[in-house]
């Protein structure tokens, strides 16, 4: 178990707030909740005692539900796991794509699966409603730490200061404000220097873009050098430099290619790959072992963790069993991709949908049995010497590559990436025959003693630094001038060799986007990934895209979400910003 005193999270859910419904979108309610809860008078009369708490509310907003336990939300009218900040991401940006598939119909996620959304869609309503969340809550500790000068008195240094605080909230705001561009376009805009209560006015694309270039830009040159590493939990000034990278390498879809910042793209990747450089595989910064980067003991590879040389999760959310709890987060990653089946090998039938899966293998006591791989998804994994598919289920435990009846769980593969499974000190799994591969089967008890834990001790990966290698060379390829094509290859093969992947002798295009589906896969960048590659509508299909077994377009306009409606019966003056074709 992780130590307590490095849970950043720990006590923040306990201190509310002054964010009201007219912040954000109109029916967003957050009153205190708890008779624990404190006001802005409690932290000026004792700021050290609250001001980290009420700091650490704008980074608890991207892990729990709500204020008050796992079942608990920020949202009315939406099933509180659904408005979880990641899981409501990772139904809009993954389950729209070729990499999942969810068997169950509840709340329309059957329709995000097939290609059917409108801007009535409840789940496109609550992960927009969950952003604005996020953004209401930064928005107003920013604007009220500058109205009262507040600042930690006794227990004041220079990482933990009201100054820094300011700097990781912005980066927080910001964090959320990609999501909307990226996911919306077209969307509201508000931020701390309005007064408390006052709308988001919207916002074409191509200024939301524009506003958080500027605002990202500044955040990183006001950044103390003396801070760049983070503690655990918090994010660094890698961190939000891969963050600003993110926005430059879909500039020319945020702007209608009215911009191309791959040179600008690519300076800061070279910036993040230099820092980490010297350590890790091959010395360069990323984790040894690719699987440990999603198991119980990933915090090491976090920001300020134990790690040092590996940090290779740049930017991440902690969970932990005991005192971080949701029904998204890393939970959601696990439960909703296991399902028990028969106990034993010789049991298994394909013919008969009789599959072998216990969720004790991975540590976890919690299993749903509701999301699996898509078949063109599946066959991107040729190299069979590739580790990034070694924990999932295939044939031999009854799964089928096919998905001619999605709503059976074992009809397509189910690709384990997030497991509660503990790892050596070294990043290797304890195994029962050492000289064997690291492959389920293999994997020795000392491994599992998380077993009986329905929350995992697993922290949920928001940006890695091999996702920045990638990026260096999908730059490269895409016209910057400021890397080379031999620098291109050996950054892409860096990332293969430590997949004990063949090494690939040139690129293209289809070579980094095929590679970013094996590495980065349920990390919420593919429907992104294939839009930048033009691949989302059309150019390419995939089981039930567009209602039918082997896939069809579906309509242009499609590459973003609707306004929803319910904004713009809030307010009518979003019907002129609503993204064409809804």
């Amino acid at each position: 178990m992780k130590s307590i005193n490095k849970i950043f999270f720990a006590g923040a859910v306990a201190l509310t707030l002054g964010i009201g419904a007219s912040s954000c979108v109109n029916d967003l309610d957050l009153k205190p909740e708890s008779a624990t809860s404190y006001s802005w008078a409690d932290i000026e009369a004792n700021p050290d005692e609250y001001l980290p708490q009420a700091f650490n509310k704008c980074y608890a907003v991207y892990a729990y539900s709500g204020q008050s336990g796992e079942g608990s939300a920020d949202l009315s009218g939406m099933d509180a796991g659904k408005s979880c900040y990641q899981r409501a991401l990772f139904m809009l940006n993954e389950k729209t794509t070729d990499e999942c598939a969810w068997i169950w119909k509840e709340d329309g996620v059957d329709n995000l699966v097939q290609g059917f959304w409108d801007n009535g869609h409840g789940l496109v309503y609550g992960a927009y409603s969950r952003l604005y969340v996020a953004i209401a809550i930064c928005n107003d500790f920013i604007r009220q730490v500058n109205a009262s000068g507040i600042d930690l008195q006794s227990k004041r240094t220079e990482y933990n200061c009201s100054k820094q605080y300011l700097l990781e909230a912005r980066a927080l705001r910001a964090l959320a404000y990609w999501n909307v561009l990226d996911m919306w376009g077209n969307a509201g805009w508000v931020d701390d220097t309005v007064p408390y209560g006052t709308n988001a006015t919207p916002i074409a694309r191509i200024d939301l873009y524009n506003k958080l270039v500027t605002e990202l830009e500044d955040v990183i040159s006001q950044w103390p050098a003396a801070n760049a590493k983070a503690q655990y939990g918090r994010v660094g000034l890698d961190g939000v430099k891969m963050l600003l990278a993110k926005v430059y390498l879909n500039s020319e879809v945020y702007t209608n290619g009215a911009k191309a910042e791959f040179d600008k793209c690519a300076k800061l990747c070279k910036e993040i790959i230099e820092n980490h450089k010297g350590g890790g595989f091959d010395n360069s910064g990323l984790a040894n072992h690719y699987l440990a980067l999603f198991s119980a003991d990933n915090d090491r590879y976090m920001p300020g963790g134990s790690a040092s040389a590996e940090n290779e999760i740049l930017w991440g959310v902690p969970y932990e069993n005991t005192y971080v709890q949701a029904y998204g987060g890393t939970r959601y990653l696990m439960a909703a991709a296991i399902g028990d089946g028969k106990t034993s090998y010789t049991e298994v039938d394909l013919s008969k949908n009789i599959f072998y899966m216990q969720k004790s293998d991975y540590a976890i006591n919690d299993q749903w049995g509701c999301m699996h791989a898509r078949k063109q998804f599946s066959e991107k994994f040729t190299d069979a010497n590739d580790v990034r598919d070694d924990f999932w289920s295939k044939e031999a435990e009854g799964f089928t590559i096919e998905n001619t009846n999605y709503s059976t769980f074992c009809n397509g593969y189910a690709p384990i990436k997030f497991t509660n499974l503990k790892t050596n000190e070294d990043g290797t799994f304890a195994l029962k025959d050492p000289n064997g591969p690291t492959v389920l089967g293999n994997i020795a008890d000392e491994a599992k003693v998380l077993k009986d834990n329905v929350h995992p001790d697993t922290d949920l990966p928001l940006f890695r630094l091999s996702d920045v290698y990638l990026m260096l060379a999908e730059c490269q390829l895409r016209g910057a001038t400021n890397v080379t094509a031999q620098e291109a290859l050996d950054a892409v093969n860096v990332v293969r060799r430590r997949a004990n992947a063949a090494a690939y002798t040139s690129l293209n295009l289809q070579s980094i986007i095929d590679e970013r589906a094996r590495e980065l896969y349920w990390e919420n960048f593919r429907r992104s990934d294939l839009i930048r590659f033009n691949m989302f509508t059309s150019g390419y299909n995939w089981a039930w895209k567009g209602g039918v077994l082997e896939g069809t377009d579906i309509a242009p306009y499609q590459t973003v979400f609707p306004i929803p409606a319910k904004v713009i019966a809030a307010q009518p003056e979003f019907a002129a910003y609503q993204n064409a074709g809804y």
